[in-house]
């Protein structure tokens, strides 16, 4: 995933990565949080939630590991390349 800035130095991912988004959700649900109770454990805006599920926001590293704690995930489970993810066989 290519990262850009935008003003006020916000960091998006430059191309949406909907597969991360997808999982961070999906994880989000079913520990039954909330997109807010996921904010306020992590100590981010509901929006940064909205933004990462969207997959419009690549997290920093710092963010991503309080995210996957949050879940009861690996940063690899929720951001890494499905491909690396698959079993071997």
């Amino acid at each position: 995933m290519r990262i850009g800035k935008r003003a006020g130095g916000v960091v998006r991912a430059e191309r949406a990565d909907g597969g991360a988004g997808e999982a961070v959700r999906a994880r989000r649900k079913q520990a039954g949080l909330t997109q807010q109770a996921l904010a306020a454990s992590v100590g981010v805006s509901r929006q940064t939630i909205i933004s990462m599920e969207t997959g419009d926001y690549a997290p920093s590293v710092y963010l991503a590991l309080k995210v996957a704690g949050a879940l009861g995930a690996s940063v690899e489970e929720l951001w890494g390349d499905p491909v690396d993810q698959a079993p071997a066989g």
